[in-house]
């Protein structure tokens, strides 16, 4: 950790608001007098509450209450308020009333980002360079998939100051292998100083049967009618914020809403897709135009920008066979249709801070974590597991599943053709350096200060900047130590000036990493080096870009300007020094491989016992391309069945299971699924499915009952990288069923009796 402490010696944290030093200015007094007096006046002052616990109108509080909103994978022209034609009324009320930054930039993927945002300081430094699913060991310490305790997160440093503090919905920032039902949970958000959370704790999640986690333990989906992930997070943080007006109205809040959305699986109700039936009829180059232009009449982009060319593997609209058409049609409206329920989420979140007088006195900010993915490639894809193994999905597979956009039968991400229209005017997607991966809608709201209502922003903003905002209006000095840990300072930098300033200075660097994939931002300028896997980074290619005279980067100055680009290259090497960039690496899909040392997953033995909570995906055996067994001592009688072990879920899994007196195994690799049944034995028996690899991805499953040999399965195909977004259960298979056989069975819990399933790798 020797290496997170040199930046101790870095420039204090400016701890004087802007706000403060208008009002001085225009009070006549010196700085030094005025804030005598505000802090004494401060120091008398108590919440005014009425006989019901809310406060009266008019009143201050001595802190605001602060709100994060944060969507995921939701591009820069997605809102109404950013040039949308879809329905945002809410989050365009916010706009309206607040402030919006048209040139507020995010990284590339989601942990770094929302790390950064919770922080206060860049991801790299804090351990959080690229997904947390991707613990790189202790050889790289910037790629842990955590954040050092020696970046405290807001709520650790608001809890010091009175604040309760809520996390809801996705987490996403604690190493995939820690999340299991017995902890560690220091990287849970109980761990970085939340009071309360309700959520998930990995990627990505279906939105109809999450895997649900309440503080620290993981909790069945509430049986209600029509249950939504999205409206259930806000049920919740309303109840919270009820609880807190009711009984703390005194103390201010903080509170961290984190949706599943935009993110795949796009899911929602039908009545939401039905409200933009017919809306893209046209196509996206058509609506990518349409956006444009409402972005240059809204002054979101300059007059002079360019919008981009169609990206590499995008056909133009007009090429498309009316299969195609159709079909895409249905992705958009049904990603506008999620984005619009998300919407009325915020709207009844906001209202209710309303009716329990709490919304004068609370700042607002919300964000993207990253542009628009293409993860859905040319056709789109209806199945989160092959999605993320780069398993392709055929037009056909898509078309055959049309029926079910929406529902909890599909796991929806749109084609990349409509994901470069979330990302108009820029070209490419989440995941890269150019503007489409890092540049996302910023609304503030702070009625206390901001005057100028509805103003757009075109100062350069990074998400590592807003948590240093929030301290500077609350009046909060980050400590010296958090739980004993010295803390690094922070690293962003405040922008509360652009509140009463449209000509404000901004920000004049900020470097990004992901991957192997750099660039640096510079006083208007950006580098990008683009790298190719595998190769040595020396030969990356280099492009540079004016941004303030070219938004979009359609001109590559490289030649011109080759000096420029020497310059920035040299300072992308100091920034990445400075802030623990090195070392690299190129790892994408398959940093779900990579298990560091001190895993509790990197074991040889695995025993589960019946009654044990699901464990999380990323937590399991790894299994991936090894030879391994599992074995099920049980006792059983005639007619008893049931699952023993089950993996996963109808996209994607493996299931050991008893039914109709026969014993089954199953592996679904999503399109395909391999079977061995045989005769179910009774009495005491021990179950036992081994697997042996006879390449990269293929291999022989063979299943045994006391030792004998009764079935055998030739799979030409298992999974690259993960195998399910569903985790592990002993004795049941909670939430989807892997296999067809027993999906009208619920959780399908097994009659007889197991012993324990022990899990045996090599």
């Amino acid at each position: 950790m020797d290496n997170r402490l040199k930046v101790l010696n870095k420039s204090p944290f400016q701890k004087v608001t802007v706000f403060a030093s208008v009002l001085a200015l225009l009070s006549g007094c010196s700085y030094k007098n005025f804030m005598e007096q505000e802090v004494k006046a401060e120091s008398n002052k108590t919440k005014v509450t009425n006989e019901n616990g809310k406060q009266k109108e008019g009143e201050d509080s001595p802190k605001p209450n602060i709100v994060y909103i944060v969507l995921d994978d939701s591009g820069f022209s997605d809102l109404g308020s950013y040039g949308s034609e879809i329905q945002t009324p809410n989050l365009d009320w916010l706009a309206e009333n607040g402030l919006r930054y048209n040139n507020s930039h995010v990284t590339p993927v989601c942990s770094p980002t929302r790390a950064a945002l919770l922080t206060g300081r860049n991801p790299h430094d804090i351990g959080m360079s690229t997904v947390a699913n991707f613990d790189m060991g202790p050889e790289y310490p910037n790629k842990r998939g955590r954040i050092y305790p020696e970046a405290g997160t807001i709520a650790e440093v608001l809890k010091e100051e009175g604040y309760n503090s809520y996390t809801l919905g996705k987490w996403h920032l604690a190493p995939s292998h820690q999340l299991t039902p017995a902890g560690p949970y220091e990287n849970w958000p109980l761990g970085k100083g939340f009071d309360r959370f309700y959520g998930i704790l990995e990627d990505s999640s279906d939105q109809y049967k999450p895997e649900l986690v309440q503080d620290n333990s993981f909790i069945d989906v509430p049986e209600k009618e029509n249950y939504h992930f999205s409206e259930d997070i806000v049920d919740k943080a309303n109840q919270y914020v009820t609880d807190h007006a009711s009984v703390n109205p005194e103390k201010p809040f903080f509170l961290n809403l984190a949706f599943g959305a935009q993110h795949q699986p796009v899911q929602v109700p039908e009545e939401y897709i039905k409200k933009y039936d017919g809306v893209y009829d046209e196509g996206w180059d058509k609506i990518r135009e349409q956006r444009f232009k409402k972005q240059k009449e809204l002054g979101i982009i300059p007059e002079d920008a360019v919008l981009t060319p169609l990206n590499p593997g995008v056909k133009p609209w007009d090429q498309l066979t009316e299969v195609e058409k159709e079909t895409f049609t249905l992705f958009q409206e049904t990603y506008a249709g999620f984005l619009t329920h998300t919407d009325e989420q915020i709207g009844r979140f906001i209202n209710h801070l309303r009716s329990v007088g709490e919304l004068d006195n609370t700042m607002i900010v919300f964000l993207s974590d990253n542009g628009a993915s293409a993860m859905g490639k040319a056709t789109g894809s209806i199945n989160h597991t092959m999605a993320y193994n780069d398993m392709p999905e055929t037009l056909d597979y898509v078309v055959e599943n049309i029926d079910n956009f929406g529902t909890d039968k599909a796991k929806v991400e749109f084609p990349a053709g409509w994901a470069q229209v979330s990302n108009t005017p820029f070209k490419l997607y989440k995941s890269t350096m150019y503007e489409a991966g890092i540049r996302t809608p910023l609304i503030v709201y702070y009625p206390k200060a901001i005057k100028d209502k509805g103003a757009i922003r075109n100062q350069y903003v990074h998400v590592s900047d807003i948590t240093p905002t929030v301290y500077d209006l609350a009046g909060i000095e980050l400590p010296d130590e958090i739980k004993g840990v010295k803390q690094i300072p922070l690293q962003g930098e405040n922008f509360a000036d652009t509140f009463v300033k449209a000509d404000a200075p901004d920000k004049k660097t900020q470097y990004y990493e992901n991957n192997g994939q750099r660039a640096i931002y510079h006083d208007g300028w950006k580098a990008i080096a683009r790298h190719t896997k595998g190769q040595a980074y020396e030969n990356d290619v280099w492009e540079l870009y004016h941004l303030a005279k070219d938004p979009t980067e359609t001109n590559n100055l490289v030649a011109k300007e080759l000096k420029k680009l020497k310059e920035l290259q040299k300072l992308w090497d100091k920034e990445a020094k400075k802030y623990d960039v090195l070392p690299m690496t190129d790892i994408m899909g398959d940093g779900f491989l990579v298990m560091p040392s001190d895993s509790n997953r990197n074991r040889n033995t695995f025993t589960f016992y019946p009654g044990m909570s699901l464990l999380l995906e990323g937590a399991t055996p790894f299994i991936i391309n090894r030879s391994y067994s599992i074995t099920v001592p049980i006792s059983r009688e005639a007619g008893d069945e049931g699952v023993l072990v089950a993996l996963g879920n109808y996209e994607s899994g493996y299931t050991l299971y008893v039914k109709d007196d026969k014993l089954v195994y199953e592996y679904n690799i999503g399109t395909k699924d391999y079977r061995i049944e045989s005769d179910a034995p009774v009495g005491q028996s021990t179950i036992r499915y081994e697997f042996n690899p006879t390449d990269l991805h293929k291999g022989i499953g063979n299943l045994y009952i006391n030792g004998n040999k009764t079935g055998d399965v030739t799979i030409d195909q298992t999974h690259k990288f993960k195998v399910s977004f569903e985790g592990l259960d002993i004795g049941r298979d909670t939430h989807y069923p892997v296999s067809t056989a027993y999906q009208n069975k619920g959780t399908f819990e097994f009659t007889g009796e197991i012993e324990k399933v022990i899990y045996e790798l090599k």
